[in-house]
């Protein structure tokens, strides 16, 4: 979901129990609310990097999910756009890294403007 302000959306682990990483995404968009309070932000807008390649968002060869492949959201070749499957490394990245990363594209309201 790059270059769409303000969405967050939670997709659990595949491997593991589903709200593990439910849990950790949540934890992490309560962090960037955080942020976006104290600084006075009132969108976050995750940029995509042209550079990173786009892979399908799970790694799964059951046919229900091949053909649903094109519905789902994707997944990049680099960080912070790819998943891991991995508690540990997620935790780390998503409860202890920078919500402020220079992927995550913050902007303050603009005042209203009158009308003529």
């Amino acid at each position: 979901f790059s270059d769409v302000p303000n969405l967050a959306s939670v997709f659990g682990y595949t491997n593991a129990s589903w709200t593990l990483k439910a849990d950790l995404t949540c934890a992490y968009v309560c962090r960037l609310l955080n942020h976006m309070r104290r600084h006075g932000y009132a969108t976050a807008t995750p940029r995509r990097d042209p550079s990173v390649e786009e892979r399908p968002f799970v790694d799964f060869s059951s046919g229900y999910i091949q053909r649903a492949l094109d519905a789902l959201p994707k997944q990049g070749s680099k960080k912070p756009w790819r998943l891991h499957q991995n508690y540990a490394l997620d935790m780390a990245a998503l409860r202890l890294g920078a919500v402020d990363d220079g992927v995550m594209q913050f902007a303050r309201r603009e005042p209203a403007r009158r009308a003529a």
